[in-house]
């Protein structure tokens, strides 16, 4: 199943991101997640491609594994970190080889060490330099792309940005998929922006329930998202208790709050041509960190709000 096509016939989409993990323990862990939120449906799962090839074998073994045991479309993040063309092109073959036909091109994040991205000589510079390889070289790919509701964190204005957004579309990007954020105001006006720039394809919202209040503010800080004051004052209020932080109590502020952020999103019309086929966002894509219950939470919630479930 091509996701291009479940976004054309289907709306809205579901879709969760797991990461490889890197030793025995983390993968039993997965699989218990993986299993567990395969009863909710999803019409996709992706999995992150890891810097400088630490992951890069588990990415491609897990998205197979996935699709034989659980029968689950998977989608196969790839990178332009660390890779010349040949060895990404043994990477799609592996993956084609497996009947994996959904892949996500991405610059990719520079390896632990690294300050900032460094092109490697044979390989590419830009997504969108890379999503014209693949759609050029290999026509029956679904290629997704990201986006940046608040600004990639090198831009060098939202214009940019924007730019560089239209130039993965045009490469052969069939949908994108949002950074995650946590202020839906931010989103709907990248939204806008989008569709007045020419923008049309279907875009998927990135969110992540808050389960750690520490690990939140370092992610958001590394991606350049901004935490709503309501949010950010509740999370420092729980934080500052004597005790620190009840695990219980910042669990479930984080799940009301994507809740709020999900059913907006899903009943806020889009402006782009998709809003005729129904209302809201073409799909929504939530970052798991390889963990069920925020995400089956989350899920049970909507359904009994009745929110396109």
């Amino acid at each position: 199943m091509l996701i291009r096509d479940r976004l054309t016939h289907k709306r809205p989409v579901f879709s969760f991101e797991f990461f490889p993990p890197k030793n025995e323990k983390g993968e039993r862990a997965l699989w218990r997640s993986l299993v567990q939120l395969s009863t909710l449906r999803p019409d996709f799962v992706s999995v992150t491609y890891g810097a400088g090839g630490s992951t890069r074998a588990r990415t491609v073994e897990l998205v197979g594994r996935i699709k034989r045991e659980l029968g689950i479309e998977p989608m196969a993040h790839l990178t332009c970190v660390g890779s010349t063309r040949d060895e990404l092109a043994r990477v799609v073959e592996r993956l084609l080889e497996q009947g994996i036909h959904n892949i996500l091109a991405l610059r990719g994040d520079p390896p632990k060490g690294q300050d900032s991205f460094v092109h490697t000589e044979g390989g590419f510079r830009y997504a969108s330099e890379l999503i014209a390889w693949l759609h050029d070289r290999w026509p029956e790919l679904c290629l997704g792309a990201a986006c940046y509701p608040e600004v990639h964190p090198e831009a060098s204005s939202p214009d940019d940005d924007l730019r560089h957004t239209r130039a993965k579309v045009e490469a052969g990007a069939d949908f994108l998929i949002t950074q995650l954020f946590f202020d839906n105001a931010a989103y709907f006006h990248f939204q806008a922006q989008v569709r007045a720039a020419g923008i049309t394809v279907p875009i998927l919202p990135g969110i992540m329930p808050v389960t750690n209040i520490r690990q939140i503010k370092r992610f958001t800080k590394m991606c350049g998202a901004s935490i709503p004051p309501v949010l950010l004052e509740h999370l420092d209020e729980i934080a500052s208790q004597e005790a620190g932080p009840h695990p219980h109590e910042v669990f479930w502020t984080g799940v009301r709050y994507a809740a709020y952020q999900c059913r907006e999103l899903l009943e806020r019309p889009d402006p782009g041509p998709f809003s005729r086929a129904a209302p809201g966002v073409a799909g929504l894509h939530f970052y798991t960190l390889n963990r069920s219950p925020a995400t089956r939470a989350l899920f049970e919630m909507l359904q009994l709000s009745r929110v396109a479930l």
